[in-house]
């Protein structure tokens, strides 16, 4: 572990993108509890001393969001000694093993053909809504483990990003976290050091060029505007959050309050 972020937040060697999300304020002034939620990217390429830290969070549940054709790539998550591995797999924004592969050993021409001009950032778009329309029976599965006894809890996909960022807003939903704080944790992402690593088949002249690059980019970037319109698809598809949580993912009013007590300061 290396020193280049807060010691309070580790840079682990072989999960990227991990963090505490304690500490966000509540609209009613509470805050988030420090030790609770965690996020990060995958954990198929933890280190031994990477497995230890995660070991000494105390974790109860952690919530892999990968599908099957991710842990093909990256592999299983490490075994961690009494801590419950629940697999829930969300949509992949860039989802297909065609998609992906074009991805990955595309040309120019082809990464073009289903980039450029706005593409990549309209696809990011379009998944971020379906998966808040179409995954609430495990969005809703996720905050009732949390209300009943799953935390200290750490959420995961591939990156990190998308499927886990869009299940942790979901999460600080509940809890009433302020909207602008959900949007600021999302973007931290963004980091350096946080970012997942494209793999590119060829040579780092020919597969990394500054416009391939620029095209992959609204693949791997957090931005605003995908959660804001994750945000906007419970509006228009649920009148509010309110509805959206007793309605779209069945969570009564006590369960929200137990979900508060366990994770609210």
């Amino acid at each position: 572990m290396t020193q280049q972020v807060p010691s309070t937040e580790p840079e682990l060697a072989g999960v990227r993108n991990f963090r505490d999300v304690g500490g966000l304020p509540t609209v009613d002034g509470r805050r988030v509890r420090h030790g609770v939620l965690f996020r990060s990217g995958h954990l198929a390429h933890a280190t031994e001393d990477d497995a230890a830290f995660l070991a000494s969070l105390g974790l109860h549940t952690i919530f892999d969001f990968r599908n099957a054709a991710d842990q093909r790539l990256e592999g299983p998550d490490v075994e961690l000694p009494g801590v419950r591995n629940v697999n829930l797999p969300l949509s992949d924004p860039a989802d297909g093993a065609e998609f992906w592969k074009m991805v990955r050993d595309g040309d120019l021409d082809q990464l073009r053909a289903i980039l450029a001009d706005g593409k990549g950032a309209a696809r990011m778009i379009a998944s971020y809504r379906t998966i808040v329309k179409e995954r609430t029976a495990e969005h809703s599965q996720v905050l009732r483990a949390l209300a009943e006894d799953s935390v200290p809890a750490l959420m995961h996909c591939a990156a990190g990003k998308d499927r886990a960022g869009i299940s942790i807003a979901v999460t600080l939903l509940a809890l009433g976290v302020e909207r602008e704080a959900i949007i600021a944790d999302y973007l931290e992402s963004n980091a350096k050091h946080r970012r997942y690593k494209v793999r590119r088949s060829g040579s780092a002249e020919t597969a990394y060029t500054p416009e391939v690059m620029e095209l992959l980019s609204p693949l791997f970037d957090a931005r605003a505007e995908y959660l804001q319109a994750a945000f906007e698809a419970i509006e228009q598809t649920w009148g509010g959050v309110d509805t959206y949580l007793e309605q779209g993912l069945a969570l009564t009013p006590a369960a929200r309050d137990r979900l508060r007590e366990r994770l609210l300061d």
